[in-house]
């Protein structure tokens, strides 16, 4: 059986597949609109629903996790933090090409045929390294 670092390493990344695209250099994104605005929210317990609000909408929202309020709450502030750099910035910690954390396109985008337009922040254990490049003097609340 083949694990997913060992595919990872036997299929390492181009720089063009890693950086994300520049949204900041964008006018104007062609979007459609969908039908409902509210991703799925799924009880843990519910695989049935996860599977058909992943099958639908490739998202869903686990609730009833334990997972307190407040660590949420900071989770996606210092996530906000994050994406709000400058592009430049964020390519500080762009991941290099056998790596599977750090800045940059899901690793698993070049097993898709269409190009994936988002960008994100892989962690795997400690990320305070690269908080330390982001933000050398306000490094401590990101991680």
């Amino acid at each position: 059986m083949t694990t997913l670092s060992e595919v990872y390493r036997n299929a390492p990344m181009t720089s063009y597949q890693i950086t994300p695209l520049d949204f900041d250099s964008l006018d104007e994104i062609q979007t459609q609109e969908p039908q409902e605005l509210s991703i799925p929210i799924i009880d843990p317990n519910a695989l049935d629903l996860i599977g058909q609000a992943s099958k639908t909408w490739g998202i869903f929202q686990v609730i009833n996790h334990g997972v307190p309020l407040a660590l949420i709450k900071k989770l996606e502030s210092e996530s906000r933090r994050l994406f709000a750099l400058p592009t430049d910035e964020k390519h500080k910690v762009l991941r290099s090409a056998n790596a599977v954390t750090g800045y940059g396109t899901a690793r698993i985008s070049p097993f898709f045929d269409k190009c994936m337009w988002h960008e994100g922040f892989a962690i795997m254990g400690s990320c305070v390294e690269d908080a330390k490049a982001l933000w050398p003097h306000d490094y401590k609340n990101f991680w």
